[in-house]
């Protein structure tokens, strides 16, 4: 007879949690949720998971709590607020953080988790709303080896490469690398398809031609179909990447590093924040900035 699967708590119901909190579900997870709005859970609560008001009452029923929110504080409200999960987190949990936070931060929540007997995995994810859907995620963990070997079943359900990357903090440190990739990739996509646009060219057959050469992307084939055709919808807001490139300049500035390229990126995206409604639009809204400067 196998082993009863793990309880879950899951916290953070948004575009990228309540999907992936649909698979756990699916693959027979006994499942605990939580998040701001009751109503993004419905979907979950009709699969049979399990409502719960706060995040203190989630931890005593889980034996692995994944949370996926907005920011630090956010994470650190979920672990160690008036109502946090941290009070009632029994010994020899895991806490699995896939939230975009500081890895200064994720370093300190470790320790402070360690106290108490709870061992805490940082482990952003990148593959977007469409990776989170279809479980086709990429997982950078850092923490404990033999905890990420006993949660690995978990991130299977949620994930297509799942890749331990050393001690703790070192995924958050690995999901700002990716976000420098984003945000510099977006430039490039944008002067691009400026230039094509200026010269008459037809945008979408230099995207389907040049998605396959040397200068192809991921931004290219996915964002670029979107902004030939003026779909500005967020898949991930301009308002949320920005949160990240500030942590990721915060780590720069930690280590004495220049970071030119991920600062221009940033003052396009602050261009086009600066219109009403702009931090809402997709990170493939920094079209808007070129077309001013283009007039």
């Amino acid at each position: 007879m196998s082993a009863p699967l793990p309880t879950v708590g899951f916290i953070g119901l948004g575009i990228m949690g309540c999907p992936m909190a649909g698979h756990l579900a699916r693959a027979g997870y006994p499942l605990h949720v939580h998040s701001r709005t009751k109503a993004k859970a419905e979907p979950l609560l009709a699969a049979g998971a399990t409502w719960h008001d706060t995040p203190a009452e989630i931890g005593g029923r889980c034996d692995v709590l994944i949370t996926i929110v907005t920011d630090t504080p956010d994470v650190e409200a979920v672990l160690f607020g008036p109502r946090g999960a941290a009070q009632t987190l029994p010994h020899g949990a895991t806490v699995i953080d896939m939230s975009t936070i500081s890895p200064a931060a994720t370093r300190d929540f470790a320790q402070r988790l360690a106290e108490r007997g709870v061992t805490l995995l940082d482990a952003p994810v990148t593959g977007g709303d469409v990776g989170a859907r279809n479980a086709t995620l990429t997982i950078m963990v850092g923490g404990d080896a033999q905890a990420f070997v006993r949660v690995q079943p978990i991130l299977e359900k949620l994930g297509k490469r799942i890749v331990h990357v050393g001690a703790s903090g070192n995924g958050q440190m690995f999901k700002a690398c990716n976000q420098i990739l984003c945000a510099v990739n977006m430039i490039a996509l944008c002067e691009a398809l400026t230039l094509a646009r200026q010269a008459g060219l037809d945008v979408s057959q230099v995207i389907e031609t040049l998605a396959t050469g040397a200068g192809g992307s991921w931004a290219l084939a996915n964002l670029g179909p979107k902004i030939a055709a003026g779909d500005l919808q967020p898949a991930f807001m301009i308002e949320l990447i920005q949160k990240d490139l500030r942590i990721v300049q915060a780590a720069a500035q930690h280590l004495r590093i220049p970071l030119p390229g991920t600062a221009l990126a940033q003052q396009l995206f602050r261009g086009v924040e600066a219109e009403p409604g702009g931090g809402k639009l997709g990170t493939q809204g920094m079209i808007r900035a070129f077309e001013k400067l283009t007039g």
